[in-house]
């Protein structure tokens, strides 16, 4: 009779720890931990009919992308991995229609997510899409301000084809602010195209966060450490895309790639994306890792003829005249520092003025100060103008031989006549050229091996350390009276 019980028990205690199993195993692989979340569409080689997705789940999962309508695209997967105690899955589709709107979803096999779109570029000569800057929120109030910044340049523009985000997505590159980032931009997300550039905050000291977030053909990329290089067609337009946390700044190897890259293209724009900006008056326009770039950076820009460079960083709005040499050239290049689409902003650091950055360079700048905003005339940094107040967003638009740049303000507080957030038009310029004349004069290899990059760290470091104390620290040690002024009258540094 004993032993009967202890075999009844014993059955049960099996039984039981089975049951347990499986349940655990359903509850591991159930709805809730296949969930895709932090979800992206980014541009991935050629526009016109290609794409990268990445996305997130808790569990370890089988990744699968549905996209309709899409007979005959070639899906290929990414093995799934594990980081910071999530799953990512990416995946590029090739081989799609271009000039076509698509429908996608994400997920697992049994779970998928909401339905998201993309339009895959007609290759005629004009398109049209938004650049923003610097959320860097760290908080779920500050990202949902980021987010109705980037809503507000897709009311201003709904026929653009993707948005160039310029990095500094999130303040310290966290899982909890990557959470926050994704509620606050889950749907935005997932219904555009998103070309995205590493900031310092989304690289520098926070290791392969960027790779993992966004899905980018890295094939050329000089490394992927800190952030990705890379570059794309879309229209008549070639895009290249820089890592300004390579080596704190640009290393030699980068901007071989750079002048390869751009020299490689008969496109008739040549447009340029990076982080930190060689021409600002923000806080960081005091340092040299981003000043060292009007040295090095802008002598392959003025050899390859870019028309427009676009910056972010240093948290204001500012638009050069056309430069080249670091003088002023009607032939030459406009940089564009974006503005920050967050409400974390920088005033201008006047002891900047004439130093660093002349003020005859600067053709528009957007301040700002002690809660009001500014329109820089030309003498006073003070000029007040409530309406500057608020997340900044841009638009850029092509149409053949013509590109036209508008810069506009998000109020904080102010509402037009329909009692919606106002949004006013704080720039706008038009760049002219005669198109067909560019033609490409390199081809080939423009990939770096492991051994060339880092035979190249010390004479990148010394680079920039020449231009940190030869000219960089000089300077600095000139105007220190004047920062130490400013400080004390205005406690800006």
């Amino acid at each position: 009779m004993k032993k009967t019980l202890i075999k009844a028990l014993a059955v049960v205690l099996v039984l039981t720890m089975v049951f347990s199993c499986f349940a655990a195993e359903i509850y591991a692989a159930g709805d809730g931990d296949e969930t895709p979340f932090r979800i992206t569409c980014t541009v991935n080689g050629d526009p016109s009919v290609s794409r990268g997705f990445t996305w997130y789940t808790k569990a370890n999962c089988l990744s699968v992308l549905e996209i309709s309508g899409a007979e005959g695209a070639e899906i290929t997967y990414e093995p799934v991995f594990e980081w910071e105690g999530n799953y990512v899955h990416q995946a590029v589709v090739k081989n799609l229609t271009p000039g076509t709107e698509y429908e996608y979803t994400v997920g697992s096999k049994d779970v998928r997510s909401e339905p998201g779109k993309f339009i895959t570029d007609d290759k005629d000569s004009s398109l049209n899409f938004v650049v923003v800057a610097d959320v860097q929120a760290s908080s779920e109030e500050n990202f949902k301000k980021g987010a109705d910044t980037c809503n507000a340049a897709y009311k201003t523009m709904p026929e653009a084809e993707f948005i160039v985000n310029l990095g500094d997505f999130t303040n310290d590159s966290t899982n909890e602010e990557w959470d926050l980032f994704d509620g606050a931009f889950s749907e935005f997300n997932r219904n555009t195209t998103l070309v995205p550039i590493a900031g310092n905050h989304d690289g520098l000291g926070v290791w392969d966060w960027f790779k993992n977030m966004f899905c980018l053909d890295t094939s050329e990329s000089v490394q992927t450490k800190n952030g990705v290089n890379y570059s794309f067609d879309y229209g008549n337009c070639h895009f290249a895309v820089l890592n300004t946390n390579d080596l704190f700044s640009i290393s030699l190897p980068q901007l071989k790639w750079l002048k390869n890259d751009m020299n490689g293209t008969d496109k008739d724009w040549k447009i340029v994306c990076m982080h930190k900006s060689p021409y600002t008056l923000g806080k960081d326009g005091k340092w040299p890792d981003a000043l060292y770039l009007s040295k090095s950076l802008t002598k392959v820009l003025d050899e390859c003829d870019v028309d427009l460079v676009m910056s972010g960083h240093d948290h204001q709005y500012l638009r050069t005249k056309a430069l080249k040499g670091n003088k002023l050239s009607d032939d030459g290049t406009v940089y564009v520092l974006a503005g920050t689409a967050g409400s974390k902003r920088y005033e201008v650091r006047s002891f900047l003025a004439d130093s660093f950055t002349p003020t005859e360079f600067i053709n528009t700048l957007v301040i700002q100060k002690g809660g009001y905003g500014n329109y820089w005339n030309g003498t006073d940094w003070n000029s007040k103008d409530e309406k500057n107040i608020g997340g900044c967003f841009n638009t850029v638009s092509v149409k053949g031989g013509t590109l036209t740049f508008n810069s506009y303000i998000l109020s904080d507080e102010l509402t037009d006549e329909n009692g919606e957030r106002l949004i006013t038009n704080t720039d706008s310029f038009t760049i002219t050229k005669e198109t067909g004349k560019n033609k490409a004069t390199f081809s080939g290899d423009n990939t770096t091996s492991e051994a060339e990059y880092y035979f190249n760290v010390i004479p990148s470091f010394l680079a920039l350390a020449a231009y940190t104390f030869t000219e960089w620290l000089p300077k600095f040690l000139w105007i220190a009276p004047n920062i130490i002024k400013v400080y004390i009258e205005e406690d800006t540094f």
